[in-house]
């Protein structure tokens, strides 16, 4: 199964698309340079998990606008679901006609990929339902235009990102694992994160080659790094708090992912992560999900 499952579209009979957005890991996340545009090179595996964001969207609307139960989500234009429904009905010559409902249960700031993944579903989604009249390459083209992350989501399976994380390479090696994510009630700014990056104590770059590996399942936890975390970590200390409460638990691996805040346990034993998940520290605000890769 692959995570394009959490982007189906379906015809109702008010035509309103009933659309799933999956959250996203990064399960290795190296940072190799940074271009004279500001921007950072990576490379980075990434894998969608269960956890998944819902979104309706009324097709009989007039106009085009969003809302979500979620005060953290914006319902202007800096909102991204809202923003691909508009290059899309502009890219595919049609009225820009579509009411936005977000039922958000993706952690907002986490580093899980929620908001990318929102624009990917609609941008996916819309594009079925009127027959796909945008080629994937044309999707993915205005997916980046929002965010380097869209383009995975579009693609929808396991892949090694490269460049700033537009240029994808499918990775189906994975190994199946079982996933306990903490979001410990904290933001860290992504432009923060990189811009106190201190790109010659980054360690993860440095590793062997594992991605190479002709192994037919490639296992995660054994390769977890992210470059970022110690930087995060720094600013928010809780971070760290989350990784060893996963690693005390029988965690066997655990990462940051994205720019933070949200943290991963990978477990072999499904038993074994939902004891994890009953037994993590009660914090004020934290946030705690039982899932996995899918794959």
């Amino acid at each position: 199964m692959i995570c394009a499952w959490c982007m189906c579209a379906k015809k109702a009979e008010a035509a309103t698309l009933h659309l799933q957005a999956p959250a996203k890991l990064n399960l290795y996340l190296a940072v190799t340079g940074r271009r004279p545009d500001g921007y950072h090179d990576v490379v980075s595996l990434m894998a969608c998990v269960g956890l998944h964001d819902s979104l309706h969207v009324d097709l009989g609307a007039r106009g085009l606008w969003v809302a979500s139960n979620a005060a953290e989500v914006p319902n202007d234009e800096s909102n991204l679901a809202l923003r691909a429904a508009r290059l899309f009905f502009e890219a595919a010559g049609r009225p820009a006609d579509a009411a936005i409902r977000i039922d958000k249960r993706i952690p907002v700031g986490a580093g899980l990929g929620g908001g990318s993944s929102d624009a990917a579903s609609v941008l996916t989604g819309l594009n079925r339902y009127f027959g796909e009249p945008l080629s994937q390459a044309t999707l993915a083209q205005l997916g980046l235009t929002l965010g380097a992350d869209v383009p995975f989501f579009i693609q929808g399976r396991p892949a090694l990102a490269t460049g700033i994380g537009e240029r994808l390479a499918p990775f189906g090696k994975l190994a199946p694992a079982n996933v306990v994510i903490v979001f410990p009630a904290v933001q860290v700014s992504t432009a923060e994160v990189y811009g106190r990056l201190n790109l010659r104590l980054t360690t993860c770059g440095k590793k062997p080659k594992v991605f190479a590996s002709k192994s037919r399942a490639f296992d995660a936890a054994r390769h977890l790094c992210n470059d970022l975390e110690p930087v995060a970590a720094g600013l928010q200390p809780v971070i760290l708090e989350a990784k060893e409460a996963l690693l005390s638990l029988g965690a066997n691996g655990a990462s940051m992912t994205g720019s933070g805040s949200a943290v991963f346990g990978l477990f072999k034993d499904p038993a074994a992560a939902a004891y994890a998940r009953n037994h993590l520290p009660k914090r004020r605000g934290w946030r705690y999900f039982l899932t996995h890769l899918v794959l």
